[in-house]
């Protein structure tokens, strides 16, 4: 891969794929091609087929998905297979067939069975049941990653995938019915500190600026009694926060940017017969939701109450990657967790602009 390849990200303006933008743009890469969602949807066959025709990608970075936490996936079982197998079923075709030289195709740590043994190494893929809460994600991304090796044994084709540990960073999704648990958590604290304050102006600039879930109409909550209202569905108050769980559970959680760092380093010094049928990538350590909250509290500023819903599922008792193959490869993280957290903070302070 050198600086005048043509380079296609799917995905672009998504958490990951956006990380890898800006990642590439800053080694000089200049000369790739992007379509926003409402142009190309790639769950349509003919027209992925029509695209990668046209413009004959070198190299395709595979970061667009569905995605989710614990209640997107629950209620929304069908959309996170159907949309998720056809993104992967139509961009890993499409690539063999236009001839592209690289594909790397990202997954997710939720692939792993619940149960197995801890650090999760590649090996244990397939070795038992998946957590039933991200089932229908997590077939679909396994189902990804058995496309991308059963061309590259058939056809030839030079198809990396690498699963990523739980990602956070700009771009992230802080829709609290959809969000994962980082940017939910981030978000809540961060309303609950200016609820605390009665900060109503501040609030409303926040929901303007970012989806607060699916039913929310800012127009029907104009007074600040509707607006605390409103917050208090999510758990949001003055004096406390309630979080879904016990708290107990473990997770690793890595820096978009440093995701970003990591799939390049692939991209640009290893093939897929160097590196097997997936990789891991992850910070190394992990935390439990309950340290991480308050983690997140201190950064915030908020002074009330945490409280977990135990009545709420927990999913995974613990998901850490053993991430020791691509340290193998010569790649390992260089922005620590405190350090991700606060720039990913001072982010969303700067990108709430009305």
């Amino acid at each position: 891969m050198d600086k005048s390849s043509k380079i296609y990200v799917a995905g672009h303006r998504g958490l990951v794929g956006s990380a890898i933008v800006r990642k590439l743009q800053s080694l000089g890469f200049t000369n790739m091609v992007a379509r926003e969602q409402s142009v190309l949807d790639l769950r349509h066959r003919e027209a992925v087929e029509r695209f990668f025709a046209e413009e004959k990608p070198d190299y395709v970075f595979l970061a667009a998905a569905k995605v989710g936490g614990i209640l997107a996936n629950s209620t929304y079982k069908a959309e996170f297979i159907y949309d998720n197998l056809a993104i992967a079923l139509n961009v890993v075709d499409a690539s063999y067939r236009s001839g592209v030289k690289k594909l790397l195709n990202l997954g997710s740590s939720c692939i792993y069975p619940k149960l197995a043994p801890q650090p999760l190494k590649e090996e244990h893929l397939l070795t038992g049941l998946l957590e039933p809460t991200n089932e229908p994600y997590a077939i679909a991304k396994i189902a990804a990653i058995k496309l991308c090796r059963y061309y590259n044994e058939q056809y030839g084709t030079n198809f990396l995938s690498v699963m990523p540990t739980n990602l956070f960073g700009p771009g992230d999704n802080f829709n609290l019915e959809t969000s994962h648990v980082l940017p939910a958590l981030m978000r809540k604290f961060h309303l609950a500190r200016l609820l605390s304050a009665r900060d109503f102006d501040n609030i409303r600039k926040d929901l303007l600026a970012r989806p607060l879930g699916f039913d929310f109409d800012l127009s029907t909550a104009s007074t600040e009694e509707k607006l605390e209202k409103a917050l208090n569905r999510f758990g949001i108050s003055r004096n406390a926060l309630e979080l879904w769980g016990t708290g107990r559970v473990l997770r690793e959680f890595l820096y978009s940017e440093d995701l970003a760092d990591a799939v390049v380093h692939l991209m640009m010094r290893y093939d897929a017969k160097d590196v097997g049928e997936l990789v891991n990538i992850g910070l190394g350590t992990d935390i439990s939701i309950k340290d991480m909250a308050q983690k997140i509290k201190n950064l915030v500023g908020y002074s009330g109450e945490i409280r977990f819903d135990s009545s709420k599922p927990d999913g995974t008792p613990r998901k850490l990657l053993d991430s020791s193959k691509i340290a193998a490869l010569g790649w390992k993280p260089s922005i620590s967790l405190d350090e991700a957290l606060r720039r990913w903070y001072q982010w969303y302070l700067d990108s709430t602009v009305v």
